[in-house]
């Protein structure tokens, strides 16, 4: 799975080119964000405005990719259509992230 990234001094953005994070691209998914996340201590902040569709394969990818950042940091989400924020809150998801209406201003303007 494409996924473009835009470094400043302390966040890492990550945004995926496909509109679904789902059972047939889970595991490309993590593949791919575990190539960006390398190295990276900061904070992460995953774009999900251009996507519309994550099942519960895609779920787990996300909490696998929150996993991977450690017990200190949180995966950040922003941009989470109606569709998805069902998802979250159907399964309590809405808990573990932290949630984004848009980017963050602090680096959204870089």
């Amino acid at each position: 799975m494409q996924i473009e990234d835009r470094r400043s001094e302390d966040a890492l953005v990550l945004t995926p080119a496909g509109p679904r994070i789902d059972a047939a691209g889970a595991v490309a998914f993590k593949d791919a964000m575990r190539g960006h996340l390398a190295g990276h201590p900061g904070r992460v902040v995953l774009d999900l405005a251009a996507v519309d569709f994550v099942d519960s394969s895609g779920l787990g990818a996300l909490v696998a990719v929150m996993k991977m950042l450690g017990p200190d940091r949180r995966l950040e989400l922003s941009g989470c259509g109606p569709a998805i924020l069902r998802v979250f809150e159907l399964t309590h998801m809405d808990r573990v992230f932290v949630l984004h209406d848009r980017l963050p201003e602090d680096i959204a303007a870089r």
